[in-house]
């Protein structure tokens, strides 16, 4: 097993992402979500290293990658992969989103296609976070997601509150140690909380169902969905793109909490 650590890609002037490498063999590229970093993989990177060769990427504004003014939206996020793809020469890859870096993912399917994919795993994000329809999988009501905006995206202190309300009572099932929930906070808080709200809008009105569709009609398309709302989402995903295979585990943050049953479930996932 090779490893190479700590390395940067400039993807727009002044803006570099940090990645990092290990292992060798068949790719497989892991993107965190909103204001996390590539630490929340180190269960799947002590994992599938010994097998495959593992890409996690800091996105644009979070942990080690350039803090930027602009570009703070997933269309840019997609692009800024869609060069280190190209950079890194990667071919025939599994391309794992957690949370809004599905929508990292299905904005890398916008500007790159499906030609340097094998496959694709969406952990726990609606394509299409928001709508007018009672049916759809969305991140919540209108008036909920606006409040949680107003409430705590002004301020370091509201981003700590949110981070761990939401850490507490979405992300883990489990009660985390207090040395657990400061670990999560501090990761989010590599992201200032003026550039947190501008990705958390973007994030919000985005709507990628037409990159998710051609996606899964390209390349096998997993979503790993949390038991509280897997009735929801699965139902809107068999309706919507019923080529996407889903399966139910845990909490949001479930390949870290539930990390041997998450790993298994995607390994499985990509020998099949």
């Amino acid at each position: 097993m090779t490893t190479t650590l700590g390395s940067y890609l400039e993807v727009a002037p002044g803006v570099e992402l940090y990645y990092e490498e290990h292992g060798s063999g068949s790719p497989i590229v892991f993107v965190p979500g909103w204001t996390f970093t590539t630490e929340v993989f180190v269960h799947q990177v002590a994992h599938f290293a010994q097998t495959n060769r593992v890409i996690v990427v800091d996105p644009r504004s979070q942990g080690r990658s350039s803090k930027a003014l602009h570009g703070n939206d997933y269309d840019t996020h997609g692009a800024d992969l869609a060069r280190l793809f190209e950079a890194l020469e990667l071919r025939d890859a599994v391309l794992v989103g957690w949370s809004t870096g599905t929508l990292d993912a299905l904005g890398y399917v916008k500007h790159a296609g499906t030609g340097a994919i094998k496959a694709l795993v969406g952990i726990d994000m609606s394509p299409k976070p928001l709508s007018v329809s009672a049916d759809d999988w969305v991140e919540g009501p209108l008036d909920e997601l606006a409040g949680a905006w107003r409430a705590f995206l002004r301020s370091p202190q509201g981003q700590r509150d949110f981070i761990t309300a939401y850490a507490t009572d979405v992300m883990v099932q489990r009660e985390l140690a207090p040395a657990e929930l400061d670990w999560i906070v501090r990761q989010s808080l590599t992201t200032p909380h003026y550039l947190a709200s501008a990705l958390f809008a973007d994030a919000m009105f985005c709507d990628y169902s037409a990159e998710l569709k051609a996606a899964s009609e390209a390349v096998p398309t997993l979503y790993v969905l949390a038991e509280h709302w897997a009735e929801t989402a699965a139902a809107f995903l068999g309706r919507n793109f019923p080529k996407v295979k889903t399966t139910v585990l845990g909490g949001h943050m479930m390949f870290w909490e539930h990390a041997e049953r998450f790993n298994a479930e995607l390994r499985a996932f990509i020998g099949g």
